[in-house]
C-alpha cells in the first residue's frame, strides 16, 4: 500500500501558521500606519502598538479558550451569552463613550470595547443552533419545532436593531445578515433566492437611506471626485494611496498617505496603507493568504462530525472572511464606505478578540472532527436534506 505524504500533520496546522503570518503581518502595519498619529495625538509613537499587543494576547487568550472548549456545550450557555449581550448593547446606548457622533463602545479602565463586535460571533452561534435544529430532524414541523428555529432569529434581530441604534448600520447589517446567509445557502433552494434576497436587499436599502448622510455616500462611491474634498475625501484618498504603490512599494515605513492624509489609516483602511508600502505583491500575498484560509475553514466545515459543528464552522468563514471580502472591496472602492475592518490586520481590540474567539471554535471543531464516525446524512446532497424537511403550514 503506497503511503501517502502530506505537508501537514491536520487540517488545523495550516489555518493557524495563516492566522500567525495575518496577526504578525497586522501588527507590523499598525505600528507603521499609526505612529505618526500616536506621535502627534499622545507623543508616544508606539501608542497604538501597545494596545494592539494588549488586544493580541487577549485574543490569542479567547482562541485558546474556545478551541479548549467542547462547541457543543455552547448550546447550553447560548442563551446566557444572548442575555449578557443584550444587557451591553443596552448599556452602550444608556452609558456608552460617543466618538465621532457613535455611542458604540464602553471603557473598562484605561480599555474599552464594542459590544456590538461580541453580537456578530453570538449571531452567528444563534443562527447555527437555529439552522442545525432543522437540519437534524427527520420532519420539521412549524407548529412542533418552530420556537426552537424562529425564537433565535428573532433575538438576532433585536441585537441588529439596538446595534442600529448606536447608530452602526454596517454592523447591524452583518449581525443580521451573515446568519440570513446561513439560512438561504442550507435550507432554501437557489431557484427561491430571487423571492427572498431582492426584498431583504431593498428593505436594508431603505432602512439605510433615513440617514442622509448614508446617502451621501453612496453618491461618492459612484464618483467619489464629484466631491472630493469633502464627502468623498476618504474614497479618493484610499484610491490614491493604493494606487501611489506601484508593483513593489514605497517600503516599509516610508508611505506618506498617514501622514494625516488618509483618515482611519490604522483601522478601517489600514490595508491602503500596507498596499502603499508593500505594492502588488505585498497585496497578492494578502490574498493569497486569504484565499488559502478560506479553503482550508470550508473543508474544517465539510468534514464536521456532526450537523451543529458544520453550520457552526460556515458561519464562521461567513463572518471572518465575508468581512475581510467587505473590508478590502470597501478600501478599493469595489464598495461605499461601511466601517468594516480587516480580519488580523486591521487595529481594533474587539473585532480582532472576536474573531480570534470565531477561529477558535472553529479549530475545536476540526479538533473533535479528527477520527470521529461521518454521519450518513452529511453524505447526503443539499437537495435531499432539503426534502426530509416538511413543513406543515
Amino acid at each position: 500500500m503506497r503511503t501517502r505524504y502530506t505537508l501537514f500533520k491536520s487540517e488545523t496546522e495550516p489555518i493557524a501558521i495563516i492566522m500567525a503570518i495575518l496577526l504578525v503581518t497586522g501588527t507590523i502595519n499598525v505600528f507603521s500606519s499609526s505612529y505618526v498619529l500616536a506621535a502627534m495625538n499622545f507623543e508616544n509613537p508606539y501608542y497604538f502598538l501597545q494596545r494592539h499587543l494588549v488586544w493580541v494576547f487577549l485574543g490569542l487568550i479567547a482562541c485558546w479558550l474556545c478551541r479548549r472548549m467542547n462547541y457543543q456545550r455552547m448550546r447550553g450557555l447560548m442563551f446566557v451569552g444572548m442575555g449578557i449581550t443584550v444587557f451591553l448593547l443596552i448599556a452602550v446606548l444608556l452609558v456608552g463613550t460617543t466618538v465621532n457622533g457613535a455611542q458604540r463602545w464602553l471603557a473598562v479602565g484605561p480599555l474599552s470595547f464594542q459590544p456590538a463586535e461580541f453580537a456578530k460571533l453570538m449571531a452567528v452561534l444563534m443562527g447555527a443552533f437555529s439552522i442545525s435544529a432543522v437540519l437534524s430532524k427527520e420532519h420539521f414541523r412549524i407548529d412542533r419545532d418552530g420556537g426552537r428555529v424562529f425564537m433565535p432569529f428573532g433575538a438576532i434581530l433585536v441585537m441588529a436593531f439596538l446595534v442600529y441604534r448606536e447608530p452602526d448600520f454596517g454592523t447591524a447589517c452583518i449581525v443580521f445578515g451573515v446568519p440570513l446567509l446561513m439560512a438561504l445557502v442550507l435550507l432554501v433552494p437557489p431557484r427561491r433566492w430571487l423571492w427572498i434576497v431582492p426584498p431583504t436587499v431593498l428593505a436594508a436599502f431603505a432602512i439605510g437611506m433615513l440617514q442622509p448622510y448614508r446617502m451621501k455616500r453612496l453618491e461618492v462611491w459612484y464618483d467619489p471626485w464629484s466631491d472630493a474634498r469633502d464627502a468623498g475625501y476618504q474614497m479618493v484618498q484610499s484610491l490614491s494611496t493604493i494606487g501611489s504603490g506601484g508593483i513593489f512599494g514605497m517600503g516599509f515605513g516610508d508611505g506618506v498617505s498617514k501622514y494625516e492624509y488618509l483618515p482611519e489609516a490604522h483601522t478601517d483602511f489600514a490595508f491602503a496603507i500596507f498596499s502603499q508600502e508593500h505594492g502588488f505583491f505585498g497585496v497578492l500575498l494578502i490574498f493569497f493568504l486569504f484565499a488559502v484560509l478560506l479553503v482550508t475553514c470550508m473543508r474544517v466545515a465539510a468534514r464536521a462530525a456532526d450537523t451543529f459543528g458544520q453550520v457552526l464552522a460556515l458561519g464562521i468563514v461567513f463572518l471572518v472572511l465575508g468581512q475581510a471580502l467587505a473590508n478590502l472591496a470597501m478600501v478599493a472602492g469595489l464598495l461605499p464606505v461601511v466601517g468594516v475592518p480587516l480580519p488580523f490586520i486591521s487595529y481594533g481590540g474587539s473585532s480582532l478578540i472576536v474573531t480570534m474567539a470565531g477561529m477558535g471554535m472553529l479549530l475545536g471543531i476540526a479538533d473533535r472532527s479528527q477520527g470521529a464516525p461521518v454521519q450518513k446524512k452529511k453524505t447526503e446532497p443539499p437537495e435531499k436534506r432539503r426534502e426530509r424537511i416538511h413543513i406543515v403550514r
